[in-house]
């Protein structure tokens, strides 16, 4: 379903400055940016841009000694890795800055014209170089969230902000000369946030499940339910009226609900209930770990010395997972299909490496002084993971608005659908799509006359208000 209406703004470039790395000069290129387009993705370790121009001839930033017959591209010159800065503006004065902190990364399909020639350059983040460059080899060991931090840090050299969502779990581990991108998305899958029970504890039941992304803020670190959590940036709807209704921010020009439901693929995917197999290297024994298990028939964790820690049943897991909507997509599928497990993975028990301890041999005592409690319950963590993710897009929909550069991936933000009525949209909200998403990406596109922002939306769940 899709209805364009006009935007109601325009914006503004204010500034695209790209400096030359073999002298001082740059160039300002706004007056040439034909089409500017500007991402974040909570699935992408790293901001990446696009501009597609058009050759205004190169001329000098500062003091002589340029060449004004040289293009730009000859004349700068782009060769890759200039340090790139732009200041952004939407119709509602809201600005999209980001000042050394975008390189140029590919310099693409250079077209000679008649007149003028048009070519396409690509940026990416400082960080998404450096990640090339740069390998994990140190121990860390205690919470992941501290670790990914000091990773991003000591590693990445990271000055801009990192919001770390506090990790409930410890886990120790060696870099072994992995990229520091992936060892952030590794320990992502493995974290399980820190949430306060009545009794004022720790509680861990039911909120695997981690996102590691960048937007011009920084690099989030954060648990999708703790995502849920956030109350919403903005509100928005889809009508016909004239009138902007009371309570939302701005109109949805188009949309596109992607209304797909597979309940093989689902199935197959282990979305409602999954088993794993994990063989223990150390004691050459395996364990069987169904999640979740469902609440007349509890199974407990055979680990040995955590007996009283059960695999949360399927009562826990819909009480406790923090969902967008009402109606959980795991309530809304039959229980005969939902009973038994539909996805079965052999996994090698991972715990992490030796317990906490500043030499070999302390680390040695350690683990012999309590043989049983590894530092990271590896088996819990996984299968709920597993299915968080596999959740958080269950419900998928692609948005577009008047450009708002506010808006940043990772954000919860509410959207208001009008029912259909036959061909025509009706005056009231429709129940089952309204309600929380969380923006897994976003796109803002400028143009010398428009400017529009492009939301793609997923929530784990149907239904209104939760």
């Amino acid at each position: 379903m899709s209805k364009q209406n006009a935007p109601e703004r325009a914006g503004n470039i204010e500034k695209f400055r790209i400096s030359s790395n073999s002298t001082d000069y740059a160039v300002d290129l706004a007056p040439g940016v034909v089409d500017f387009r500007y991402y974040e993705d909570v699935l992408s370790n790293n901001i990446t841009a696009t501009a597609t121009c058009i050759e205004t001839g190169y001329q000098e930033d500062s003091s002589s000694g340029a060449a004004p017959a040289q293009s730009t591209v000859d004349g700068l010159p782009i060769r890759g890795g200039e340090r790139t800065d732009f200041v952004l503006e939407d119709g509602y004065g809201n600005k999209l800055e980001l000042e050394e902190g975008i390189y140029v990364n590919r310099l693409r399909d250079v077209d000679a014209g008649t007149q003028q020639d048009l070519y396409f350059i690509d940026f990416a983040s400082r960080e998404f170089f450096a990640n090339e460059q740069t390998r994990v080899v140190k121990r860390y060991e205690g919470n992941i969230g501290d670790n990914v931090e000091k990773i991003l840090k000591d590693v990445l050299k990271v000055t801009t902000d990192i919001q770390v969502d506090k990790t409930a779990v410890a886990y120790n581990f060696i870099g072994n000369d992995r990229k520091p991108f992936y060892i952030c998305t590794w320990l992502a899958s493995k974290s399980i946030p820190e949430v306060a029970t009545e009794d004022g504890k720790s509680g861990i039941v039911a909120t695997a499940g981690y996102l590691f992304f960048q937007t011009r803020d920084g690099y989030h670190f954060r648990s999708i339910d703790k995502i849920f959590q956030d109350k919403p940036k903005k509100k928005f709807i889809f009508t016909n009226t004239t009138n902007m209704p009371e309570g939302y921010d701005a109109k949805i020009l188009k949309y596109d609900i992607n209304s797909d439901i597979d309940l093989g693929k689902n199935l197959m995917m282990g979305m409602y209930n999954n088993r794993s197999i994990f063989f223990d290297p150390l004691s050459m024994d395996y364990s069987v770990v169904a999640f979740p298990e469902h609440s007349d028939s509890r199974v407990k964790d055979k680990r040995p010395g955590d007996k009283n820690d059960p695999v949360p049943n399927e009562k826990e897991y819909l009480d406790k997972i923090e969902k967008a909507g009402e109606k959980s997509v795991v309530e809304l599928i039959p229980k005969e299909f939902r009973q038994s497990p539909t996805r079965f993975m052999s996994h090698v028990l991972d715990t992490g490496v030796m317990p906490s301890g500043t030499t070999s041999q302390e680390q040695l005592d350690n683990w012999k002084s309590d043989k049983e409690k590894p530092s990271y319950d590896a088996r819990k963590t996984l299968v709920q993971s597993i299915m968080r993710y596999n959740q958080l897009f269950t419900v998928k929909t692609e948005i577009t608005i008047a450009g708002d550069f506010s808006i940043k991936a990772g954000d919860v933000i509410q959207c208001d659908f009008s029912e259909l009525k036959g061909t025509e949209q009706g005056d009231s909200v429709n129940n089952e799509s309204k309600g929380l998403y969380m923006v897994a990406s976003v796109c803002h596109k400028i143009t010398p006359r428009e400017v529009f922002s492009s939301l793609s939306l997923v929530r784990d769940s149907f239904g209104g208000d939760k």
